[in-house]
Parts: C-alpha cells; structure tokens; sequence
C-alpha cells in the first residue's frame, strides 16, 4: 500500500482512537469529504464509524449481499463517495454492486464489478485472442471497478477473505441477473496508491501494467496514473470459453 494511502489511513484511525476514548466527539457521517464536488448529487445515509479491530476468525461468517433494493443502493452509495478515493460517479450496462457485512450484520465493506477494458495489451495477449474474437467474448469478463475496506474496518486478511469468496459466485449472481456466465474478472491497481497485496493473496495473477495513457488520448499527450493489471480465471478452461 502507497504511503499516501498509509497516512490517510492512519489519520482516519487516530481520530477514531480519540473518539472512542472520550477526546474528541466525531458526529455520525452525513456528508462527502474529499470527494464532495464530484459526489455532490449522491444522497448520503448516516451511518455508524464504530471501529472494527479484530481478527478474522472473529468476524465470520461474512455475508455478502448483491444490492437489488434503493435502500441499499443508497448505503452503497454513501460509503463509496464518501470513502473511496475515485468517489461514485454511478453506474452505465451491466453491472454488480455488493456490500459485505460481518456475523453482526455491521457493514465491512463494497464492491462493484462492470464493463471490461474494451482493450488492454496484457490482458488480451495473456488470453491470446485476436481482435474479432475479443470484440466477441469481452461481455464474459468483468472488472472491479470499486474495491472498499471501510475506514474504520481494520481486519487482516478480510480484503482478500471477500475476494475469494465473491469468486466462487460471482458467475452464478451475474448469470441471474443478466443470464449469460462470466470466465474472467481483472482489476486495475494505481501503482502509485496501492500495492496490490490483496489481490495477490487472493490469487490473482499479474500481467503487466497499463502505459499510463486514456482511451481517449489519440496524440499521446494526455497522462494517467500507471495501474498494475490483475486477472482472475473463473474456470481451469477459461480460454475454452473465451477463443470460441
């Protein structure tokens, strides 16, 4: 994990330190933080910042909940533009959100899978399709776009304890909800921000990094934070599916 995200972290958790021992009074979360202007429009839930420091084995079983009702969508809305660094900016196609919850039913944290990269080399050449098959079979991977530990949330191994569960179901709930299976789910993982050490521990696998450029950027001259890419195979015969 990136130094910036350590301090923000850590600041976070000093407060929450303090107001659990009487120093200071936090008030329930109501509005955005950093991310206010580009979530101005997002309907915040009050929630509790009550610390969760624990082991594991403590919190289990987790449950995971694929958000089909507005009361949910609007608690997974809140977590996400208030604590998660890209903010909400909604959702376009297919998509999943998920929100995670300990034995307690306290929330740990959400998710949200969508539409893949319509074309990145590592990943494209570690599945070695052609461009016609590509344009083909892409609707049978998915991306994690949000990954979120809430802040106050402070369990080791729990990022990647959800990860491994939601990827032995993640296929089933899209199936459900838009009736085709998935192979293939990848993430993009700020370099500068994150080390990717969950994804590693849930075993996904490294291919490569982006070239720090937008999809939009025909000249070469417009900039992007570099992201490592991450992959996870659904099933042993995942190139099976996606060559046909």
């Amino acid at each position: 994990m990136a130094n910036g995200r350590l301090k923000d972290m850590s600041c976070r958790a000093l407060l929450l330190k303090l107001h659990r021992q009487g120093v200071i009074h936090l008030p329930t979360a109501r509005h955005c933080g950093r991310n206010h202007l580009r979530n101005k429009n997002t309907i915040q839930v009050d929630h509790s910042i009550l610390a969760i420091e624990t082991e594991l084995k403590n919190i289990l079983p987790v449950s995971i909940r694929v958000i089909k009702d507005h009361k949910e969508l609007a608690v997974f809305r809140t977590f996400i533009a208030n604590y998660h660094y890209l903010g909400y900016k909604g959702t376009v196609g297919e998509h999943i959100k998920y929100l995670i919850y300990n034995k307690n039913q306290q929330p740990l944290a959400a998710l949200l899978f969508g539409a893949a990269a319509w074309q990145i080399a590592p990943r494209d050449n570690f599945i070695g399709w052609d461009n016609k098959t590509r344009k083909r079979n892409l609707p049978f991977i998915i991306n994690n776009m949000r990954f979120l530990i809430l802040p106050w949330v402070c369990v080791p191994n729990l990022a990647s304890h959800i990860l491994s569960k939601i990827s032995r179901r993640i296929s089933q709930d899209w199936m459900d909800k838009y009736k085709h299976p998935i192979y293939m789910l990848e993430t993009f993982v700020r370099k500068d921000r994150f080390a990717g050490t969950c994804y590693k521990a849930a075993n996904w696998i490294f291919v490569g990094k982006t070239k720090g450029r937008t999809r939009n950027d025909r000249h070469n001259s417009i900039t992007a934070p570099i992201k490592d890419i991450y992959l996870y195979p659904l099933s042993k015969n995942f190139s099976n599916y996606l060559l046909t």
